[in-house]
């Protein structure tokens, strides 16, 4: 695994280029730019809260915009990495063709664009918050910030990798996960907080079946009550990581040599 690590580290030149050529291709022409990736959590939030204040008959607007905008900023990071990853190796078919480079690459160049869109949503979202609940005076929870990212950057890029695997023997496995993650969608406390749902069974299977709540809770946790997680939802939110990064690596060790006759 290291060696593998070590090979992927010696190719940065060449993903750090993709991912170069990837953003700009992305917003070739356009006016609004990286904007864009911003547009949609905003507006989003924008909708949601104007109906979700009147649905759950809130009055506190600006504590719920920030919780809001953390859970779609956080789902469209892990959505997005699923969805484009489930390309990752039709687009990288050229290359994986004519130079036997570790295949773990793609998915990384998916991660890592998806990366840089999400910490710019990140400083929009401590704007938010911080704008609504006044300063931050917890310093070590923002700070507990920083583990939580790598966290969540070795999910994505599992994920990443997990779908481009699949896809690459199935190939509706996009438009399957699509409807996974629709549904996924409504069993995570993005848009509603669990404990509007009472304390029942429905409360508990939320909270603690579901494996995206740890790694939300994360994140939501220093940034709208500051406050540093527990070492519990810690250990949980590794525990979900390593299992996954766990799927992906051994799926990768199986396409190394075999992905290129299935392209």
């Amino acid at each position: 695994m290291l060696g593998y690590i070590g090979r992927v580290w010696a190719c940065r030149y060449f993903w750090l280029a993709l991912v170069k050529i990837d953003l700009k291709a992305r917003y070739r022409r356009s006016v609004v730019g990286i904007g864009w990736s911003l547009i949609r959590p905003l507006i989003m939030t924008t909708i949601l809260c104007v109906v979700f204040v009147r649905l759950f008959k809130r009055t506190d607007v600006w504590t719920y915009a920030p919780y809001l905008l953390s859970g779609l900023t956080f789902w469209d990071y892990v959505s997005t990495a699923m969805r484009q990853g489930c390309q990752c190796f039709f687009q990288g078919e050229s290359y994986i063709r004519q130079h036997p480079t570790p295949i773990a690459i793609f998915p990384l160049r998916i991660a890592l664009a998806e990366t840089f869109h999400f910490l710019i949503a990140m400083t929009v979202l401590i704007g938010l918050a911080w704008f609504s609940q006044g300063n931050f005076a917890n310093v070590p929870a923002l700070m507990s910030l920083i583990p939580t990212l790598c966290l969540l950057f070795v999910l994505v890029w599992s994920v990443a990798m997990f779908s481009g695997a699949c896809n690459v023997y199935f190939q509706d496995t996009q438009h399957l996960f699509d409807v996974v993650f629709q549904a996924w969608f409504y069993a995570t406390p993005v848009v509603y907080d669990a404990a509007d749902l009472g304390l029942g069974r429905l409360h508990w299977v939320i909270m603690n079946c579901n494996p995206l709540v740890p790694l939300l809770q994360l994140l939501r946790e220093p940034i709208l009550y500051g406050r540093v997680p527990q070492l519990e939802t810690y250990g949980s939110a590794i525990l979900v990581v390593s299992v996954m990064a766990g799927a992906a690596s051994i799926l990768c060790a199986r396409l190394q040599r075999r992905l290129v006759f299935h392209l």
